[in-house]
């Protein structure tokens, strides 16, 4: 989404309509994904996550050359602007434009809750459950085209503000009896609320230049994770 994004800036769509940024940043996500599943086929799991880190190595080697190249300060100041994350002079039409993204990819996530619970087990077991993990409807390729669609829509408008979907789903399993099914919902309500909570924090604290959000979740979202990675090493036996 970031890479799509900032090929928009580089070739100057944005000046043609307010909906071309999130547009390109929602396109790049899409071919991300599709990519990624073209790459993975039945691989499973493990090849999904080196395929993804792969992806995301060469996406962010891209963005890298596309900065490099831009041959406007101006224009590298605004892409590293955006890519620190910010809900700044967002406005609703920027939430129409990726609300559909967002609403289809999570319907997709939601549609695979009881096949999640089953994954727990492991991959053979929810195929002796009846659950087809690969394919056009398969449990996996739907889970990632959803959070592909999700985040993709989300990160075309805000930019990129990390740790957000990584920490708070660890922080709240243990609330929701560590069923993936029952922990989607409160895992959005709890992305949105600290989303919120530190849009309000950077705009609220007086630093001089304005601390971008992305910025900020990383600083919060890092230390919590690595503390969630200790907790559960300690656990153990």
């Amino acid at each position: 989404a970031a890479l799509g994004a900032v090929c928009v800036f580089y070739t100057g769509l944005m000046q043609v309509s307010v909906v071309a940024l999130p547009l390109g940043g929602l396109v790049g996500a899409l071919c991300a994904v599709v990519l990624l599943m073209r790459l993975v086929g039945r691989g499973g799991t493990l090849v999904l996550l080196l395929a993804g880190a792969a992806l995301s190595s060469f996406a962010a080697a891209l963005t890298a050359l596309v900065l490099n190249l831009v041959p406007s300060p101006y224009a590298s100041y605004e892409i590293m602007h955006w890519l620190m994350g910010s809900l700044t002079d967002r406005t609703f039409t920027h939430v129409l434009v990726c609300l559909p993204g967002a609403v289809c990819g999570a319907l997709l996530m939601f549609s695979v809750a009881r096949a999640l619970d089953a994954l727990t087990l492991g991959e053979d077991v929810a195929t002796s459950l009846g659950f087809s993990l690969w394919g056009a409807r398969g449990v996996q390729t739907r889970l990632v085209l959803g959070a592909a669609l999700a985040v993709g829509s989300c990160v075309a408008v805000s930019g990129a503000i990390g740790f957000v979907g990584l920490v708070v789903p660890h922080v709240l399993r243990p609330l929701t009896g560590y069923q993936p099914s029952r922990l989607l919902l409160p895992s959005f309500l709890g992305g949105s609320v600290l989303l919120l909570a530190a849009d309000m924090v950077v705009r609220l604290v007086a630093t001089g230049p304005e601390l971008h959000l992305g910025v900020l979740t990383a600083l919060i979202g890092a230390p919590v994770f690595f503390a969630r990675v200790v907790m559960l090493k300690r656990s153990e036996p």
